[in-house]
């Protein structure tokens, strides 16, 4: 496996130890992880820190020319707000683990010129589904459901 993704996976795992939702992302430029994070809607009591938006955070500030070398990873297909960040800093990939319990503006996000990849990981799957079953509601409100 990527060892990229296997980050954003040991991000979703932290998320659902500290009782988070298992979701988690990490940032890439020229082949260095510069951000890493995970869902944190539940710890931290936010409306906003999905686990792309905790890892852009996490990152730091950067220039616009760091944006448009990176690669955005996520062990879920992002979404509207999270793809919207990724817009606003034109981050011109994203690597998505799964998209079969969630999927995001994807569509729109190609006509857009962002490049992505869907893995279709079995870890990430069974990662989701097993806490999608497990605490629906909870899904329910990450999602704006």
């Amino acid at each position: 496996m990527d060892e990229f993704m296997q980050a954003a996976i040991e991000e979703a795992r932290k998320g659902l130890a500290e009782g988070g939702i298992p979701i988690g992302s990490v940032l890439v430029i020229d082949g260095r992880i510069v951000g890493r994070g995970h869902n944190r809607r539940v710890q931290k009591g936010s409306a906003i820190l999905h686990a792309e938006m905790d890892c852009i955070e996490n990152a730091g500030r950067l220039k616009a020319s760091d944006y448009r070398r990176a690669v955005l990873y996520s062990t879920l297909s992002p979404c509207d707000m999270c793809s919207g960040t990724a817009l606003l800093y034109k981050i011109p990939k994203i690597v998505i683990g799964e998209n079969r319990t969630f999927r995001g503006p994807e569509e729109y996000l190609r006509s857009r010129g962002v490049e992505l990849v869907i893995l279709d990981d079995p870890t990430c799957i069974r990662l989701m589904e097993e806490f999608i079953a497990a605490h629906p509601d909870l899904w329910n409100e990450d999602i704006g459901e």
